[in-house]
C-alpha cells in the first residue's frame, strides 16, 4: 500500500470515529469528560465506570456537537411527546462565537466587538448579540425527538449576556395544537449571573425524520 493510500485510510478512520462520537451526544459535560477520559485510559480498578457510559440516545437530526455543550431532554421518542416535556441546552458564548456571528449576520455593532467603545455604554463591557443568545432556543428545539421546524417565536429580553458567559435555553411543551404542532414556553438564563435574560413562546411543527 502506498504512503498516500495509508494516509487517506487513516484520515477516513479518524473521520468515522469522530462522526460516531458526535452522534452519541452526551447528556452532561461531566459524563462527556468521563467518557473521553475512559476512552483513552483504563479505570484505576480495571473496570468500566458505569456513569462514564451513560450517553443520550442519538439525535438523528443533529449531526454536529461539541463536548462542552450540555443538553438534557425528558422524551426520546417522537410518538411519546406530550405536554410537560422539556429540553435544556447549555453552552458558553465565547468571543469566537460573537465574532463569527457578527461576520455571518453582518451585525458589527461595536457594542459587541469593541471593548473600549462598550466600556462607555450602560453595560460597561461588550455583550453578546441578543439574536445569538436567543439562538440557543433553536439549539434546544433541534434536540426534540423528530425533525423540528420553527413556525413562530415571541421573545422578551430582560438582561444582557457578557462575552464568555455560560447560557442555558429551556423549552417546555405547554400545548398540543394538533397536526404535529406544539406551543412551547422558551426561557434563556445566564447561568453565570443566575438570571433569566429571555422569556418567550414558540410554535413548532415536529415532522417525521426522513427515511435513511
Amino acid at each position: 500500500m502506498s504512503h498516500q493510500n495509508a494516509g487517506e485510510d487513516n484520515l477516513a478512520a479518524m473521520t468515522n470515529a469522530w462522526s460516531a462520537m458526535t452522534r452519541g451526544f452526551l447528556r452532561t459535560a461531566t459524563a462527556a469528560n468521563r467518557a473521553a477520559v475512559s476512552a483513552m485510559l483504563p479505570s484505576a480498578d480495571g473496570e468500566d465506570d458505569p456513569e462514564a457510559n451513560r450517553v443520550a440516545p442519538p439525535v438523528p437530526s443533529v449531526e454536529y456537537s461539541d463536548l462542552d455543550w450540555q443538553f438534557d431532554r425528558t422524551v426520546d421518542d417522537p410518538e411519546h411527546i406530550s405536554v410537560g416535556d422539556t429540553v435544556t441546552f447549555e453552552k458558553a458564548l465565547t468571543d469566537a462565537d460573537v465574532r463569527a456571528f457578527a461576520a455571518v449576520s453582518g451585525d458589527t455593532n461595536r457594542l459587541h466587538l469593541d471593548d473600549e467603545f462598550a466600556a462607555d455604554t450602560r453595560f460597561s463591557e461588550r455583550i453578546v448579540h441578543g439574536t445569538l443568545v436567543s439562538g440557543l432556543i433553536s439549539a434546544a428545539l433541534a434536540r426534540l425527538p423528530g425533525l423540528t421546524i420553527y413556525l413562530s417565536q415571541d421573545l422578551e429580553f430582560s438582561g444582557p449576556v457578557g462575552v464568555g458567559d455560560r447560557v442555558s435555553a429551556r423549552v417546555e411543551i405547554v400545548e398540543n395544537l394538533g397536526n404535529e404542532q406544539y406551543r412551547l414556553e422558551t426561557v434563556v438564563r445566564n447561568e453565570d449571573d443566575d438570571a433569566t435574560v429571555i422569556d418567550g413562546e414558540a410554535v413548532v411543527l415536529i415532522d417525521d425524520l426522513p427515511a435513511e
